[in-house]
């Protein structure tokens, strides 16, 4: 058994469509469970500032945050950087009735807006931060999203559902320098998630849904464990199955000690 478990990916807050835990913490104790990666429901299920304000208010050191952003919308980083925005649509709303040429813009107002965006997610202090390109309908490999990423210079977690192993390589190759954790990888997609992870050595696996007949240990084999994370996706997803397969793996004890904690640590 490893010396110490850290998750990768649990949510806290409530969940609209069932009636589940809040608060991960009893849960983390029952299994052994020292620290957890958690995102607030209401920033997935709701409003993405809302739930970031709530996370980043819990101060509980074995709950490292991780906030949703959006990228393309001024309104999680800043209510003004929105106001700001509409000047400049009124104006070319103006120019086209008229059907007046534009004068030059000396500055982009969506970029000033995504620096916004940037500047708070600095402020935040945290160490991950996660995108929902399918939840919240906007294009991950997207000029916003790419200058938002290569802005804040963090890892950022996405679930598999969420986008497709082309996309994330795509994202892998525009911006090499960022770390990509892949969540909720499954075990139906293992060869192309494979494919992916052989091409961008920028991206990590959360291992959770991995439950399969050695296919933590086949991914282990051909990438290494240190690309390989533990990973619940609790309370929506059951937390209980991927702790006792952490516990079974048949892998190098040194190995199974990177995958429950020390390839997160180095993640971050």
């Amino acid at each position: 058994m490893p010396k110490s478990v850290f998750d990768a990916h649990r949510l806290i807050g409530p969940v609209p469509f069932d009636d589940l835990p809040q608060d991960p913490r009893p849960e983390m104790d029952r299994l052994g469970i020292e620290r957890a990666c958690v995102t607030h429901t209401l920033s997935l299920y709701s409003d993405a500032r809302a739930g970031n304000d709530a996370l980043l208010a819990l101060g509980d050191p074995r709950l490292v945050p991780v906030p949703v952003v959006v990228p393309g919308d001024p309104g999680p980083g800043s209510r003004e950087a929105a106001r700001d925005l509409r000047p400049a649509a009124q104006e070319s709303a103006a120019r086209d009735a008229l059907a007046v040429a534009p004068e030059p813009v000396p500055r982009d107002a969506l970029a000033a807006a995504q620096e916004a965006v940037a500047a708070e997610v600095a402020a935040w202090g945290v160490r991950m931060i996660r995108l929902c390109p399918e939840r919240h309908r906007f294009d991950l490999t997207g000029p916003a999203a790419l200058r938002l990423l290569a802005a804040v210079a963090l890892p950022v977690a996405i679930d598999l559902d969420e986008t497709s192993p082309a996309q994330l390589r795509h994202l892998a190759e525009r911006l090499p320098d960022l770390r990509i954790l892949v969540l909720n990888t499954g075990y139906r997609r293992l060869r192309a998630l494979a494919e992916l992870m052989a091409v961008a050595p920028n991206v990590w696996a959360e291992i959770g849904t991995v439950n399969t007949q050695g296919g933590v240990e086949w991914l282990a084999e051909r990438f290494g464990a240190g690309r390989l994370v533990f990973g619940t996706g609790a309370p929506v997803s059951d937390d209980c199955g991927p702790r006792f397969l952490l516990d079974h793996l048949d892998l190098p004890p040194e190995d199974v000690g990177r995958i429950a904690a020390g390839s997160l640590e180095a993640l971050l």
